[in-house]
Order: structure tokens, then sequence, then C-alpha cells
């Protein structure tokens, strides 16, 4: 007989005749198990299992070998489902449920609300890239709804790109990550601050102390449409802050609003390990104050000059532009001895392009339409936690993991 560990592991041949048997009806407590039970009564192997429950109504599939004895098999299956109130079939066939095709792939839908005719386009889709559609679950009901697509035998690149069409088009939004054994491992998320973690953009904040808000506001606007180049574009901004006094930082910082479901994304994915950075063409007088409280990892973000107790109205040092930003997602990533492509990127703007692109998924979050365009996910609902689904992440878990820390906190 083999062993985990001899190198050979029997595998059912694509001839060979199997059984498929269905229960579905009322779901209650106990089904699997007196099902299970009943076909333990017969000599037959369990080849694969599935399982769903919508709104109390089970199905559940169990796909064995041939018994030896069909009729008392069938009989057995009759009287479980007869006692419990389910309808059974049971489908013979050969071999396993078919191979899974190459090319596979977690599709994560995000809408609020979803609709069936996004879903529609996005299923039609998904077949005609030659993709199967082999497991549905969701994620999440409330404040968005979020499926989860199990999809084999599309490129995972071609489904990218193809259904972030299609989802812009409804008023959706999709996520597609190739599977693989990196899914499950450590990973750090590398976000922007301005618009992102936070709600507002710190520089037009201080700008209101100088009376020049709108006009900053402008640049800013273009800077992150990508109309002009960022760290002109800061420099000239910075220079109408002269004057202001440094005690502005600390009231811009009580007055921050982080965008909801920051502290709800971080919490959760800190739980299982997860390392956080922020990189921002902001102030690290603000952003060192925000990775305290949120127990950041790892920052970089530009320097204010202050002389006498007022900003200079200049930049200290090399600036975080586009390109630093993803050179600092490099970095992080070495210091972390976490992969590159196990990197989580979220930005919103032009001079987050190039660190959405480093990243092995790179998010744009309720961005510019040129950073959506061209980012390989978009997330357009208001809620940062949205992108624990993405992760695989239920709200149900992350719910659960909160009630648990209730409850055993001192």
């Amino acid at each position: 007989m083999s062993t985990p560990d001899s190198g050979h592991v029997p595998t059912l041949h694509l001839t060979e005749p199997t059984v498929l048997v269905t229960f579905s009806g009322p779901d209650r407590s106990g089904v699997s198990g007196r099902v299970f039970s009943a076909l333990a009564a017969h000599d037959v192997e369990v080849i694969d299992v599935e399982q769903l429950v919508v709104r109390g109504r089970l199905v559940l599939s169990v796909l064995v070998t041939t018994p030896g004895e069909l009729p008392g098999f069938q009989s057995d299956l009759d009287a479980v489902g007869a006692d419990l109130g389910l309808e059974v079939e049971v489908v013979h066939g050969t071999g396993d449920n078919r191979p899974r095709r190459v090319g596979r792939s977690q599709v994560v839908v995000l809408g609020a609300p979803l609709r069936p005719e996004a879903m529609a386009a996005l299923t039609k889709g998904i077949n005609a890239l030659g993709g199967n559609i082999d497991r549905i679950v969701r994620m999440a009901r409330y404040p968005v709804t979020a499926i989860r697509m199990e999809v084999s035998g599309a490129d995972p690149d071609a489904l990218q790109s193809e259904l972030a069409s299609i989802a812009h088009d409804h008023g959706t939004d999709v996520a597609v990550q190739e599977h693989g054994i990196l899914r499950h491992a450590q990973r750090l998320v590398v976000m922007d601050v301005d618009s992102t973690l936070i709600q507002g953009e710190v520089i037009e904040m201080l700008a209101a102390h100088a009376g020049c808000e709108e006009a900053v506001a402008e640049v800013t606007e273009r800077a992150m449409r990508g109309e002009l180049d960022f760290a002109e574009s800061l420099h000239e901004r910075v220079a109408q802050l002269q004057g202001v006094p440094a005690a502005a930082l600390d009231e811009v910082y009580e007055n921050l609003s982080y965008t909801p479901g920051a502290r709800t994304m971080i919490r959760t994915l800190k739980r299982l390990g997860y390392r956080f950075a922020l990189v921002s063409g902001g102030f690290t007088q603000i952003i060192e104050r925000i990775a305290a409280d949120l127990g950041i990892d790892y920052f970089a973000a530009n320097d204010l000059e202050v002389v006498d107790g007022a900003l200079t109205g200049r930049v200290l040092g090399r600036v975080v532009d586009r390109a630093g930003k993803a050179e600092a997602l490099r970095d992080f990533a070495a210091q972390a001895g976490i992969n590159v492509r196990n990197t989580v990127a979220i930005g919103d703007g032009a001079n987050d392009l190039d660190m959405l692109a480093a990243a092995g998924l790179g998010i744009a979050f309720n961005a510019k339409p040129l950073v959506r365009d061209q980012a390989q996910t978009s997330v357009n609902v208001p809620y940062l936690d949205a992108i624990v689904y993405l992760m695989g992440i239920t709200r149900e878990e992350v719910e659960a993991a909160d009630a648990a820390d209730v409850t055993t906190a001192p």
C-alpha cells in the first residue's frame, strides 16, 4: 500500500465507473453525517464532495466509485432522502468529474448593488474566453456584495483584461488572481495615503491655512490625472505654503478622516501576518503619525522644511514621486523578506501607476480614469475593507475574528 511519502499516489482512471449522488432540499443539522454513514455501508471510495447552502436550501453532491451492489446502494440513499425530506439523484458515469483544466483563476466580483445583468455579462465573458466556472461562493453581503468564482481553462491575463472592461460597463468591480501556492504566502500591502487611506489631500488642508486651497487643489487634480510631472507640481504647491505655522501640521493630523473600512482591513490582514507600508507623495510629519496610529511597518514620504516654527515652502531631499513609489515598494519587500510577486499595492493617482504595475496585485481604489484603465484591478466602492475579499477572506470571517477579540479582551 502506498504511503503519502512513498512517491506514488494511486489515481482513478478516467474510464473507470463512478456514481454521482446529489441530495437537495431544506438544510438541517446532520445531513452530511447521515449521507456519509449510508455510503460507509458500501465498499466505495469518496472522490469529490461539493456542498452549497443558500437561504436554507441545501445541495450536497458526492462522487464515489461504483459499489458492488447497486440496488441496495440506491435503496439506502433513497431511505436517507425520504427520512430527511431531500430529493435524491444518482447518476452513473465514468472516471473523475473531469481533470481541472489549465489556467485556473480566482475571479472576485464586487457590486453595490450587484445586478444580475452584470453577472450575466461577466459569466458570458468567461465562457467566451474558453473558461469554465468550477465554483461560485459569496464572500460578503454588506456593505457590498462580493462573489468569488473559481475559473479554469482561461488565461488569467486575458480574463483580467476582458472582465475589467465588462465590469466597468456594468458599474461593478472585478479582480482576477491566478491560482497558485503564492496566494497563501505572507503578503506586503503598500498603500498610497491621500484619497486612499485617508479622505482628502493633506497638502490642500495645509493650503487652507495659507489661503490658497483652491489654487493648490487645481494643481493636485492635474497631477493626479497625469497632466503634470508630480515632482514639479509638488514643489509648486509646497512653495505656496511658505510662512504657514508648523503647528498647522498638528491641526491637520488631528482632523484627518480615515477611509471607511481602513482600520478593519489593516486589523484583519495583520491577524494573518501581513505587513503594511505607506508610500506617499505627502509629508513625513503627517505620515509617521498615521503609521504609528495604525501599526504600519514601513513608510516613505517627503520632508517639509521647517525653520523657526514655520514652513519654508521647500521640500528636503529627493521627492517620493511616481518612480520613487515603485522603488519604495521593492525596498520594503526586500526588508520584509517578501517576494515582490506577493505584494499588494493600492493607490488612486497617476503617480501610483508604477507602484501598481510593480506589485503582484495592483489595485486602483476609487481612482482617476487614467489609473483605473491601466491598473490590474479596480475597486470603486467607498470601503477600503473590500480589499480583504480579494484576498479570499469572507465578511463572516472578519466579524467572527472581531467578536473573538472582544470576548477574549482583558
